[in-house]
């Protein structure tokens, strides 16, 4: 059985120059000048034409085969995504995700193929009606209750839970550590028992996440790592009211396991 959390306690080229190359003047030769009359300066020899290599057309273009050949074996530079193809996947209580959203704003926003108004898990196996974005891609996925069922308006819930990879306000994700949120809130919240389907997060104290920009409020669920031990998840079964700083909360490594942000 899922455990659907309806709280409303949920309460931001280097160019290298090439040096030119010059030929040496030869020595002079011959008798040394007259002291009445300077001789004029002997113009430097030009190299032998053996020494200059001219290519011809033909072995320019073996050239330019052979870098083209030998270039296949280098490292080609990796190309990175433009920022502009990769879409931001937070909920942040304004636009698509405002109090006064609907299923027509979803549709106008994310694209009315990526959006479908069917059936979700509601509490004690229960089923409930909601606007789903990208239903069939589990790490895109998100669900919206509506106040207004018929027509489909009006925030009531926006549900992340699964495998979706949307981030609440505030930076919180699916996985995220609770001390990891206890360090979001600014202080330590209090938690309910550990039952089959973990704890919620009870009272944030008047920490930072209970009053949000954008007047929502957020609630999460706790899981306990699987390979903590049984004992220490025992104990914490029969607690009435367990504190997240407590040392017997962190024995079992709790993460968030699903985040209600509601209005």
């Amino acid at each position: 059985m899922r455990f659907r959390l309806f709280l409303w306690v949920l309460a931001a080229a280097i160019a290298v120059p090439a040096a030119a190359q010059q030929w040496p003047d030869p020595p002079g030769g011959g008798a040394p000048p007259a002291q009445s009359k300077a001789k004029p300066k002997a113009k430097a020899k030009q190299p032998p034409p053996d020494d200059v290599e001219e290519l011809t057309p033909a072995q320019i273009q073996r050239a330019q085969e052979q870098d083209r050949q030998g270039g296949k074996d280098m490292p080609q530079a990796v190309k990175r995504p433009s920022s502009k193809n990769v879409q931001t996947r937070q909920v942040d209580c304004r636009g698509a995700f405002a109090r006064d959203s609907s299923h027509i704003r979803l549709a106008q926003i994310f694209g009315q193929d990526n959006v479908a108004y069917t059936e979700v898990e509601g509490p004690d196996n229960s089923k409930i009606m909601a606007s789903v974005l990208f239903p069939k891609d589990p790490q895109r996925r998100l669900e919206m209750l509506w106040n207004n069922d018929t027509s489909r308006s009006g925030t009531q819930v926006i549900v992340i839970t699964g495998k979706s990879n949307w981030t609440a306000p505030r930076g919180v994700k699916l996985g995220t550590q609770i001390a990891a949120v206890e360090k979001l809130n600014g202080k330590p919240f209090t938690l309910s028992a550990f039952g089959a389907d973990g704890s919620t997060a009870a009272d944030w104290q008047g920490g930072a996440l209970l009053s949000l920009q954008g007047g929502c409020k957020i609630g999460m669920r706790f899981i306990a790592d699987p390979k903590a031990p049984q004992d220490a998840r025992s104990q914490l079964a029969s607690a009435k009211e367990l504190q997240s700083s407590d040392a017997s909360v962190r024995a079992v490594r709790p993460t968030v396991a699903e985040i209600l942000i509601g209005y």
